[in-house]
């Protein structure tokens, strides 16, 4: 079902993005795809506090076996992994680049992101959570060629797509009997 169902718990209904806009940033084929191929995901704002969401997404990739870098000018080691001060200072290649940190400081990390491109680091995708939104910034992503998710969850969507919220009869959108294999 989607948001124009009128059915509450539809996955596509709480979002600011326009449909063109969820068409750009919200791609279910590429999110698959980043899924599927990502080993390593930079956590920008990884929170040592166990009670907050970045805290608990980082562990729960971790636990399905993605390769997690904690991203936090403020700690030493986070979820048993060393932790980097920002993008920049990672000195080896990522997938993902998943973003916690406010909307008006997103510019920053996106232009650290994209200097990896150029200097051929990497070339990580911007992942921008839940309720995080900043156009101006997955606009200049997405021209330099980074894959750019804005205003999903990286742990819900895993779920949605690889976990079992569906039977757990949360409305994934997807009809299926069985868990779909990492």
């Amino acid at each position: 079902m989607g948001s124009g169902s009128g059915v509450s718990c539809a996955v596509t209904l709480n979002t600011s993005l326009t449909p063109e806009q969820r068409a750009l940033y919200q791609d279910v084929g590429q999110i698959n795809h980043l899924l599927d191929s990502a080993r390593t995901i930079a956590l920008v704002g990884l929170s040592s506090d166990r009670q907050k969401a970045s805290f608990f997404v980082a562990g729960y990739l971790k636990d399905e076996g993605y390769r997690i870098v904690p991203v936090n000018p403020k700690a030493d080691i986070i979820l048993g992994e060393k932790v980097y001060p920002d993008v920049a200072s990672i000195p080896f290649p990522v997938d993902i680049v998943d973003i916690f940190r406010p909307a008006q400081e997103i510019d920053g990390i996106v232009d650290q992101a994209i200097a990896r491109k150029e200097k051929g680091i990497d070339s990580p995708a911007i992942w921008m959570q839940l309720r995080l939104v900043n156009l101006a910034a997955a606009e200049r992503s997405l021209a330099a060629g980074l894959t750019t998710i804005v205003d999903k969850c990286v742990k819900m969507e895993h779920g949605r797509y690889r976990g079992g919220l569906h039977f757990a009869g949360m409305n994934t959108e997807i009809i299926s009997a069985r868990k779909r294999k990492r």
